[in-house]
């Protein structure tokens, strides 16, 4: 790997990792690609290899939501336990059914957020009752967060803050501090997976893990700093951008080598 390659890579773990401390998102749409692009990996490898970037991320980015006391730990627990099902469902769901139906499903998904988020302003001084109602909802949000993350190799992160947000009533701190607890057991299941099947480009992981360590907390720094409609606003735009992109991917012309497309 050259010089220029590597300090490419930590300018991308210093992007994703901002990002994920300030959506609650593990920055796998900005690894993923950038991976292909610079170290003309597959696919499949890139993805393994920003499991391994995405968790120094997202564990200090939870660390930051915690130490300013912004993480109810029920909800995340919740989320993480149906996320971890959800996870083998849309890998069982994946040999089944049309990926690009799931993408068109997100893409409709994030039409619905989108305008609630531009309308509903969050409130940090909400106070959540964790009853069973609401912790049968969180667990079916995991579920379907992690079973879309499987169909369509996003974080759960981009479903889980917007619905607790808009349908939960939490506030986006919370939503956010909730999703990063979600998405650690199953980054660390697939990473270790990965690990083991050696599909993971350790040093290229290492570099943009390193990079994202350092921007994380700051990236958490500013969501506690700026106010909560416009970060409201700014995950609204976050997941236009998600959108659009998933709308450009499904309208490609499928391949017959891609498994679960239709």
């Amino acid at each position: 790997m050259t010089a220029s390659k590597a300090l490419a890579l930590i300018g991308i773990g210093t992007i994703s990792g901002f990002f994920s401390g300030l959506f609650g998102i593990g920055g796998g749409l900005i690894i993923v690609p950038a991976l292909v692009v610079l170290l003309k990996l597959d696919h499949k490898r890139a993805v393994a290899t920003s499991l391994l970037a995405i968790l120094p991320a997202v564990t200090v980015s939870m660390i930051a939501y915690a130490a300013q006391g912004s993480i109810y730990w029920g909800v995340g627990v919740l989320l993480a336990i149906g996320a971890v099902v959800g996870a083998q469902a849309g890998a069982w769901l994946l040999r089944r059914i049309s990926r690009r139906v799931a993408q068109w499903i997100f893409v409709g998904f994030v039409v619905v957020m989108v305008i609630q988020m531009l309308i509903v302003i969050p409130n940090r001084e909400a106070v959540f009752v964790l009853d069973w109602l609401n912790g049968a909802g969180l667990l079916a949000l995991g579920l379907v967060a992690g079973a879309l993350s499987s169909l369509l190799g996003i974080g759960g992160g981009g479903v889980a803050v917007p619905i607790m947000m808009v349908w939960f009533g939490l506030g986006d701190l919370a939503a956010k501090g909730a999703a990063l607890v979600m998405m650690l057991p199953g980054v660390a299941s697939g990473l270790y997976s990965n690990l083991r099947r050696h599909m993971v480009n350790l040093r290229a992981g290492l570099i943009i893990g390193l990079g994202a360590v350092i921007t994380g907390p700051l990236g958490a720094w500013v969501a506690h700093l700026i106010t909560a409609q416009l970060a409201s606003w700014l995950f609204a735009a976050f997941l236009a951008f998600i959108g659009i992109s998933m709308a450009r991917e499904a309208l490609r012309p499928v391949t017959v080598d891609q498994p679960g497309q239709r």
